[in-house]
């Protein structure tokens, strides 16, 4: 298939059109509600490997473009960069959820993400009818970085060197809201630059976060390959407040790959960005579920 067919409408003959019908007022207030609001999202898991899921990811963005909402994407990339380490002979390393980041690694790092994906992503969107634009930290010099200072949660005098690891140090979303203002879809790829020029690897959910509290964002999504934040019993929990995550934290109910994410969504929410949502990526269209109808799929977090 080439770039230029447009993409075959989706089989709706089950439904009967008056329902169709129904189900497409159903979606207004929440267009009107949303038009001309900044919607970061935060793209991974499944939703980024599985062919079906990202034509659904893609029409969703699009969609939610051209009925005036501007949707940010900042994608992840875990398993590609795995896949390419493992091509060079070297082994992924995680210390509290955060990659262990040495000069090689950084290497693959910029070429996975700022390449191959970031370039995935932004031909996916624009193969759906959207223009997308691929950019880094370094494009407008959006993203600055410094190296991140981790301590060990076991011993909290101690700090965990994690290599190339950056965080957020600020953000000019200049570049960005230059592209929004074009009918541009900006795809990021969580690569910051910090003092002498060099390239940080930072976690795509902070990124994600970050970008929401300067842009001002109405929502921010996190894509996720889970339900949502569970209880010690597997339970969904579809609503939660900074307090009851904070206990969550406390008791070890949050742990590993959530740390950086479930931080990330508090901090957004205690800082202006007025609603945060770990999404279930596996769902088909779950973006626009989550934008465009009352059916939650996850968990919202609210400052308070």
């Amino acid at each position: 298939m080439s770039a230029d067919t447009p993409l075959a409408p989706p089989d709706l003959s089950h439904i009967a059109p008056r329902e169709q019908a129904e189900i497409l007022s159903q979606a207004l207030p929440y267009i009107r509600k949303f038009h001309g609001k900044t919607l970061v999202i935060k793209y991974g898991g499944n939703a980024m490997t599985d062919p079906a899921l990202q034509q659904d990811f893609a029409e969703d963005v699009v969609l939610l473009k051209l009925v005036g909402m501007n949707p940010v994407v900042v994608h992840g990339g875990g398993p590609q960069i795995d896949e390419a380490l493992n091509r060079v002979g070297k082994k992924g390393t995680f210390v509290q959820g955060m990659r262990v980041t040495d000069d090689e690694t950084m290497e693959v790092v910029e070429w996975v993400l700022a390449g191959q994906v970031q370039q995935d992503i932004v031909g996916l969107i624009n193969h759906a009818g959207g223009k997308a634009v691929g950019l880094t930290g370094r494009d407008g010099g959006l993203i600055r970085a410094r190296k991140l200072r981790m301590r060990d949660r076991e011993n909290p005098e101690a700090e965990i060197d994690v290599g190339q690891v950056g965080e957020v140090a600020s953000i000019d979303p200049s570049v960005v809201k230059a592209l929004q203002d074009d009918q541009f879809i900006p795809v990021i790829s969580p690569i910051g630059f910090g003092e002498d020029n060099a390239s940080f690897n930072i976690n795509a959910d902070v990124v994600a976060g970050k970008l929401a509290e300067v842009l001002r964002a109405e929502k921010l999504l996190l894509l996720t390959n889970i339900p949502g934040v569970m209880n010690k019993k597997g339970e969904l929990l579809t609503d939660l407040t900074a307090h009851e995550i904070d206990e969550m934290f406390a008791d070890g109910t949050i742990s590993g790959g959530m740390l950086p994410k479930i931080s990330s969504a508090l901090d957004a929410a205690k800082s202006g960005v007025n609603s945060v949502h770990i999404v279930d990526g596996r769902i088909p269209h779950a973006i626009l579920l989550e934008v465009l109808t009352e059916q939650a799929f996850g968990t919202m977090i609210r400052s308070h």
